[in-house]
């Protein structure tokens, strides 16, 4: 009897830790792929503002974090670097710096959604032509499936 409890316990343990390594893997495996030289090159030049994702952000950690500069357009937002892998990030834009899981949930219905973030070295997404990014000054990188805060820039 002791064997079978043994045996169930490390079977579940590992059973765990296979779904949780497929959480964080999944997204890796299914990453889109990275915006070219020239669409970096383009996002660049109409840049009106920068910003820079940091790894030491309060709620950021070994596996909720980005890092890289942030280029913010009327017409899409950019990043040069980083981000951690994971499952349904969203981009949103605010007023205030975020730094927090706890700031971002009060904050969120003054916020603004923009995107869905699809890869994780580099990206280009559209703005919506009925948000105007010189009414805000912050980028979040936000997991919406978990409720976890990855990242933010102040860009203006």
């Amino acid at each position: 009897m002791k064997k079978v409890i043994v045996l169930l316990i490390t079977h579940m343990m590992v059973a765990a830790m296979g779904f949780a390594g497929g959480i964080y893997i999944l997204p890796v495996l299914i990453d889109a792929p990275a915006p070219t030289q020239e669409t970096m090159a383009t996002a660049k030049t109409q840049s009106e503002y920068e910003g820079e994702f940091v790894k030491s952000l309060k709620d950021s950690d070994f596996l909720h974090w980005g890092e890289g500069r942030v280029l913010v357009g009327q017409q899409q937002i950019a990043l040069e670097g980083k981000l951690a892998p994971g499952p349904d990030y969203k981009l949103y834009l605010s007023t205030k710096f975020i730094e927090t899981e706890a700031e971002f949930l009060k904050n969120k219905s003054e916020m603004v959604q923009v995107a869905d973030i699809k890869t994780f070295t580099n990206f280009v997404v559209p703005v919506p032509s009925t948000v105007d990014v010189s009414s805000y000054s912050t980028v979040i990188i936000w997991c919406e499936a978990f409720s976890q805060f990855i990242t933010a820039a102040s860009y203006k």
